[in-house]
């Protein structure tokens, strides 16, 4: 089969070339079909390899604050229960000091995540530039 023009003419000749858009067009239609179901295939879930938690004691030096989180959420600075708004009082106050302490916050396993960003979120905005985490090691 030829294709040609639309105009009957004895003398026409049969079209020797091929025509490659519908080709284009055929293989535009399967790359966008594959872009579309190509996440589909992927895990929803998201598989992370957590690190087990080895940790050697630290030498606790005078001028670091221990910050101490229950699991209802409430504030011990170095044993000494606060709220709060004394909390972000303490930690402007300790910026200022030379050299600047550590903080480090020992939280409870049933301390919920939003609490601790807070306090994080907190030690930030008030400049503090050093901050750890108290774990127990692995047996």
């Amino acid at each position: 089969m030829a294709f040609g023009d639309f105009e009957d003419n004895a003398h026409s000749k049969p079209l020797s070339e091929i025509n490659i858009i519908p080709l284009v067009d055929v293989m535009l239609v399967l790359l966008i079909l594959f872009i579309i179901t190509a996440p589909l295939f992927t895990p929803h879930a998201v598989t992370i390899d957590v690190p087990e938690a080895s940790s050697q004691e630290i030498p606790n030096k005078p001028n670091n604050i221990v910050l101490a989180i229950d699991e209802k959420g409430e504030l011990f600075w170095n044993d000494e229960r606060i709220d709060d708004k004394a909390f972000a009082a303490r930690l402007s106050e300790a910026v200022k000091t030379k050299p600047q302490p550590e903080l480090h916050i020992r939280a409870d396993k049933k301390t919920r995540y939003q609490r601790l960003m807070e306090i994080m979120s907190a030690a930030q905005r008030a400049g503090m530039t050093r901050l750890g985490f108290i774990t127990e090691p692995t047996k």
